[in-house]
């Protein structure tokens, strides 16, 4: 086998480009991504709502090597987002790499010849040694089961998947969802639309955005807010547990917020979560309550019972007349891998083998799955910080391993199913006692278990992929 690995990336968002530049960068020259539409960028190409942009500041939410001066605002808005995704991968030669409109739907491991052959939408196949999923865990979203879903007779769509041809002024509009992108893109609907009834299941803790636009003068200082940043994110991600110092302040802040910016006791009442910060996902904004303040916007409380031809059917019997809806319901935050068929080895199928929960040592490696390598995989999400700070620490580890097969002429290599036990264990075992453990949310699979997050700030997770313990694989 020639000395230089053929490596496949899926994806082509901040995952993948984070691995292609890391490997890239090390000698590795055989790489080649598979993107499966016709632009690069993930979940920020597809994401076109209106008012659709990050809540983690900019200078924190890139590459730490590719620090920008030309954000013109704190939290970078979708297009500016996109633009440095655009000018990352020209500057580090991986646009010419990525293979547009190229869907993955198999991979399958092929023990005699050490590879996976890749298969495609198309019809056409692709062997690599290595293969390194880079899709993420909010790429997929979902609607929700209501019967009568299909029934509608006005447009309808999942804000992940805008349909811009749809004018909503002077419409009614229900909105059925109040996660992290509703609050963006509900004020700029409340703009146009006439009237907007907004269907919440569940109330969120929201924070103020401290937000606002960049000086001219001021942008060459920007490389110096990253770091003041991410100390105030490693102590938010402390502070997530309402017994802790920093967890009770921020719980005070958010009191602060929901009461300043809405006087009225009844709607501040809906409003309130009855579960503890930190639990579900802290959301930032600082238009959302505002908007909800206004005449023409309704927040229903009552369970959807079902959507019909013409709006929705509360629980109460209430019924709410629509022209447009608009799910703002999220993603398969459980998907991982299973919208692809992955066959390891003695046929072993990743989905059946995560049907309880999706697990990984480092959230990187499977057992019974060698050379293959999962970016943003299993508990690896955060509940404060930028994850492109994990994705970093999760390539660099990744080109340590393949550094290793190369120098030590290995074809495979493969995560011991005691080193991965032993290390969820752990995990596991952290996740018990944080803030997560205190309600259902989509951090959590069906079966109870909290697959999504990693139960401390971004620094221990860095530090523990920062060397590679060979012991803790199998090399051949």
């Amino acid at each position: 086998m020639s000395d230089d690995l053929r490596i496949g990336i899926i994806g082509s968002g901040f995952g993948a480009l984070a691995v292609a530049i890391e490997v890239t960068r090390a000698g590795h020259h055989d790489v080649r991504l598979w993107e499966r539409a016709d632009s690069l960028g993930g979940v920020w190409r597809d994401n076109t709502y209106p008012g659709a942009g990050c809540d983690v500041p900019s200078p924190l939410y890139s590459f730490s090597y590719e620090q920008s001066t030309r954000w013109n605002r704190r939290y970078g808005l979708k297009g500016q987002i996109l633009e440095y995704l655009d000018d990352t991968a020209a500057k580090y030669g991986i646009t010419p790499r990525i293979r547009f409109n190229h869907e993955v739907t198999s991979a399958t491991w092929d023990e005699e010849s050490r590879t996976w052959t890749v298969g495609f939408a198309h019809g056409g196949t692709e062997t690599v040694d290595v293969l390194v999923s880079a899709i993420g865990q909010l790429s997929n979203p979902v609607l929700p089961k209501v019967p009568g879903i299909d029934t509608f007779a006005g447009p309808s769509f999942h804000s992940a998947q805008w349909d811009h041809s749809v004018d909503l002024k002077g419409k009614k509009v229900a909105v059925v969802g109040t996660g992290a992108s509703a609050i963006q893109f509900v004020p700029p609907v409340a703009d146009d639309a006439a009237e907007v009834t907004l269907f919440q299941r569940s109330a969120n803790w929201i924070l103020p955005k401290l937000d606002g636009s960049f000086a001219r003068w001021y942008k060459p200082f920007l490389r110096l807010e990253r770091p003041v940043f991410w100390s105030i994110a490693e102590q938010f991600s402390r502070g997530l547990d309402d017994t802790s110092r920093v967890g009770h302040w921020t719980h005070k802040w958010a009191q602060h917020h929901l009461k300043k910016h809405v006087p009225d006791p009844e709607l501040r009442a809906k409003l309130t979560p009855d579960y503890p910060m930190g639990c579900k996902r802290i959301l930032f904004s600082n238009n959302y309550y505002p908007t909800l303040m206004r005449d023409h916007v309704h927040v229903v409380i009552e369970r959807i019972a079902e959507v019909t031809p013409t709006g929705v059917v509360a629980a109460d019997g209430s019924t709410y007349e629509a022209d447009v809806i608009i799910y703002g319901t999220g993603f398969d935050a459980q998907d991982f891998l299973s919208s692809i068929d992955v066959t390891g080895r003695r046929g072993t199928k990743l989905a059946e083998q995560w049907s309880d929960g999706a697990h990984a040592y480092l959230g990187i490696y499977a057992p019974n799955f060698p050379n293959l390598l999962i970016s943003y995989g299993p508990n690896t999400n955060l509940g404060g910080g930028s994850i492109v700070y994990m994705l970093e620490a999760q390539a660099r580890h990744m080109r340590q391993v393949l550094d290793r097969m190369r120098s030590g002429g290995f074809r495979t290599v493969e995560v011991t199913e005691a080193a991965e036990a032993a290390y969820d264990r752990e995990v596991q075992g952290e996740l018990e006692h944080s803030a997560w453990a205190h309600c259902d949310s989509w951090y959590r699979h069906a079966s109870g278990r909290i697959t999504s997050n990693w139960p401390a700030s971004t620094h221990p997770y860095a530090k523990r992929t920062r060397t590679l313990e060979p012991e803790a694989f199998t090399w051949q």
